[in-house]
């Protein structure tokens, strides 16, 4: 099993018509990456605090219709997260967040994480909005410890870093905790650092996504491999670095041996197209990526 850990809200899309109205919509990072996991048939659970109101059943249906395993959600009665993405003409996304006492932050660490767990995933609002960061990164270290493979996706969100400089230094602080560092190149050129720093830090691989043009990983090994973007026509990026974390994970949590990373890349340039020609984060399914 794979679990991905972190918030779930809903993201508020602009839609062309009536002008300024927005459609609600199943959002966050980690809640993405656990759908995409689901559609891929992988075996995932989803570790939050998810609220009782009508956005969170509606996030929770969304998550078991996929097949995820939801026995790791906590529930509360605190609102759901609310973030407003605003789209460029390329269909890249900048958001505003609404997370004042709301039910995501809240998340509390569990005591232990079910038997047969061969991955966590983390990342994004979850490790930044405290007291929950303190939990979840909680978890990330003890997990680590035990020898689960780990991904981090940083998927920084300035709006909600307070202090830039407390926060770049935390991020180096998890390095030696995780397996896989993803992040994008604007992540990359926010945080400041260099990938040869980070590597020797502690992750197995930095995998650095480039949008249109591809993926490329850096290995501790000295490798390094790139896939190239593929060309489709963009509806918005929403959830693409997200279904890039599900494929990485469902190809490398089995991985036995050596990683194919050429073949692990080229499929996850694939997922991450598929995810940009749909509106919103709509991860594809198995089926659509030739999977069984």
């Amino acid at each position: 099993m794979i679990v991905v850990g972190g918030e779930a809200l809903i993201d508020l899309v602009p839609v062309a018509e009536p002008p300024g109205a927005l459609l609600p919509r199943p959002g966050g990072g980690p809640y993405n990456t656990a759908l995409a996991l689901g559609r891929l048939g992988a075996e995932v659970a989803f570790c939050s605090r998810v609220s009782a109101d009508g956005f969170g059943e509606g996030l929770l249906a969304g998550l078991r219709a996929a097949g995820v395993d939801l026995s790791l959600v906590q529930r509360g009665p605190e609102p759901t997260t609310l973030a407003v993405p605003s789209l460029a003409p390329d269909g890249s996304a900048a958001y505003r967040f609404y997370t004042e006492g709301t039910a995501d932050r809240l998340f509390a660490l569990p005591p232990s994480l079910p038997p047969g767990v061969r991955a966590l995933a983390l990342g994004t609002c979850s490790l930044v909005l405290e007291p929950g960061a303190s939990a979840y990164e909680a978890l990330l270290r003890r997990e680590s410890r035990r020898g689960l493979l780990t991904l981090l996706d940083p998927n920084v969100r300035p709006a909600l870093i307070a202090d830039p400089a407390a926060y770049r230094e935390r991020f180096l602080g998890w390095l030696p905790y995780v397996s896989v560092l993803k992040l994008s190149e604007e992540d990359a050129a926010w945080l400041g650092g260099r990938v040869g720093d980070w590597l020797a830090a502690g992750p197995s691989a930095v995998v650095l996504t480039r949008g249109a043009a591809g993926l490329t990983v850096w290995t501790a090994e000295g490798e390094e491999h790139g896939a190239a973007g593929r060309p489709v026509t963009v509806a918005d990026t929403i959830g693409a670095g997200d279904t890039v974390n599900a494929a990485l994970l469902h190809r490398l949590a089995d991985a036995a041996g050596p990683v194919d990373w050429p073949a692990v890349l080229e499929f996850a340039a694939r997922a991450a197209a598929l995810t940009c020609t749909r509106a919103g984060a709509e991860p594809p399914y198995a089926g659509e990526l030739g999977l069984s």
